[in-house]
């Protein structure tokens, strides 16, 4: 009999955002339900206090991105990701709507997923600074498997102007 190989864990950037009810302890609830379902988080980045992206008639957002580890295969964790949303109210009424949980897979190691329904690395990531700012503060290195620049290179690329506020 051979030995059963290990599991390997897969380092995961997940981006968090709210601009619905109490934002912040959403957050915290999200993070909550991600530690306990998806994987362990090692790291977060601060709270910051974001323009809405897309339709911009509604309420700020407060945006995290957390890094897990994970052993959940990369559909599997979008499914539980689509669960917790649903379970925080999220309604998917309009693009770009206002939202009381967004969770956004952004990297999935250095993985490469153009399926329906999942794109990984996230395919508007490079143009939101909302994104790119706590992204350099997790890890400013990090470089993206299909543009192959690093996130702080992105980051000065990047033509999005609005206001990232650390809270």
């Amino acid at each position: 009999m051979l030995p059963q190989q290990a599991k390997k864990y897969i380092n995961v950037y997940l981006s968090l955002g709210s601009n619905m009810g109490d934002r912040r302890q959403l957050i915290t609830t999200a993070s909550a339900h991600i530690h306990k379902r998806i994987g362990k988080i090692v790291k977060s980045s601060h709270l910051y206090e974001t323009q809405p992206w897309g339709k911009t008639d509604q309420d700020p957002y407060l945006n995290q991105i957390v890094m897990l580890n994970t052993l959940l295969d990369p559909r599997a964790m979008l499914e539980e990701i689509t669960k917790i949303e649903r379970e925080m109210g999220r309604e998917r009424k309009e693009k770009w709507g206002p939202r009381t949980m967004d969770i956004d897979i952004l990297f999935y190691g250095k993985r490469v997923i153009r399926d329906k329904g999942l794109e990984i690395p996230h395919p508007e990531l490079h143009k939101r600074a909302f994104i790119l700012v706590p992204m350099m503060e997790l890890d400013p290195e990090l470089e993206h498997p299909v543009l192959h620049q690093a996130i702080d290179q992105l980051y000065m690329d990047c033509e999005d102007n609005s206001d990232v506020v650390m809270l």
